[in-house]
């Protein structure tokens, strides 16, 4: 028998297991509800409505490319949206002071990168746990985005940016969609195509594995807080656009939103285990679900259930679904020792 022979089905097989994995099931039903929704719900299907898809997705899935990395590791930031809100205030501050917006946008994205490292001080110097340092930094950089701005809001921005990120190309492809596309493929590259993402990895499956094997654990993962950092203050120069105002209160409670995504769409709270493709068809699940349910006059409330559900769900059905292969290969091996 050929080698050729021998390695073809372990290649099928090998193949109908990432097919028949959970992060390609999300990223095919995704599609499934954008399809069902489009034929079924009136006003979805138009070109329109989809611009308002993406730019309402846009925040969340940006800011879901390094959550994946970070929650991989076996971390978390949820203070992602407090940032977004700190960035925004700054942005309207630095504006109300004169300054231009070719240079308020790199620096509210520096401050981001800022932001992100003091989450990563805590987290990889302090050694202090992930989940309460940015459960405070939630509280701290949402209380410091009100002491910038106030209940007020900044609204003068100029009409070239906030069209641009409104704007499409041709009247059909969203102008944010093509930067999302890019970084996505950037992101996506290096989780899944460099040393560095299997680095990612391996702190996530064992972290002391991964200090003996030589992998500058601290190092990567504080570099993840800068990166969640200053991608949540892009989004926040996005938003501010979209909306043409800087307000403190932008962005608040998107953080459930974009751990629901990337859990839904695979990553492991545990960390060690996720795609990116899956945490974009969790994203575009997610924003596909709550699009179609304001079409249908549903309440903000009833949003925040389906968020709430969508959480849930998507940590309890992978680990059952874990729990239940587990148990399945269990048996057989005993039934293979048993017949031996």
């Amino acid at each position: 028998m050929s080698a050729s022979t021998v390695t073809a089905p372990r290649v099928q097989s090998a193949l109908l297991s990432r097919l028949a994995s959970w992060d390609a099931a999300v990223v095919v039903l995704s599609v499934v509800v954008l399809l069902i929704a489009s034929a079924t719900i009136e006003n979805f299907g138009t070109s329109t409505n989809y611009t308002f898809l993406v730019l309402d997705l846009l925040p969340i899935a940006l800011i879901a490319l390094p959550m994946t990395f970070i929650v991989i590791t076996g971390e978390i930031d949820l203070s992602v949206a407090s940032m977004l809100g700190l960035t925004s205030a700054v942005m309207g501050d630095l504006w109300n002071r004169g300054l231009t917006i070719e240079a308020i946008i790199p620096l509210t994205i520096g401050l981001g990168a800022l932001l992100g490292a003091v989450n990563g001080f805590f987290v990889t110097v302090l050694k202090l746990p992930s989940l309460p340092v940015t459960i405070g930094t939630l509280a701290l950089y949402r209380g410091l985005a009100f002491v910038v701005l106030g209940d007020s809001a900044v609204a003068d921005f100029p009409v070239s940016y906030t069209t641009w990120v409104t704007g499409t190309i041709g009247g059909v492809v969203p102008n944010v969609l093509v930067l999302l596309l890019v970084l996505a493929l950037l992101f996506g590259t290096v989780l899944h195509a460099t040393a560095f993402g299997r680095s990612v990895y391996a702190s996530g499956a064992n972290e002391q594995a991964a200090r003996f094997s030589g992998i500058r654990v601290d190092h990567l993962k504080l570099g993840l807080y800068v990166a969640s950092g200053a991608v949540s203050g892009l989004a926040g120069v996005l938003w501010t656009f979209r909306y043409s105002s800087a307000r403190a209160d932008n962005g608040v409670g998107i953080e459930l939103a974009v751990v629901a995504a990337v859990l839904l769409g695979g990553v492991s709270i545990f960390g060690g285990r996720g795609t990116l493709p899956g945490v974009l068809g969790g994203v575009l699940l997610l924003a596909t679900l709550q699009n179609a349910l304001r079409l249908s006059d549903v309440s903000n409330e009833a949003l925040n259930v389906v968020t709430g559900v969508l959480l849930i769900f998507s940590v309890l059905l992978p680990n059952t679904i874990s729990g239940v292969r587990a148990a399945l290969q269990r048996r057989r091996r005993q039934r293979v020792a048993a017949l031996s």
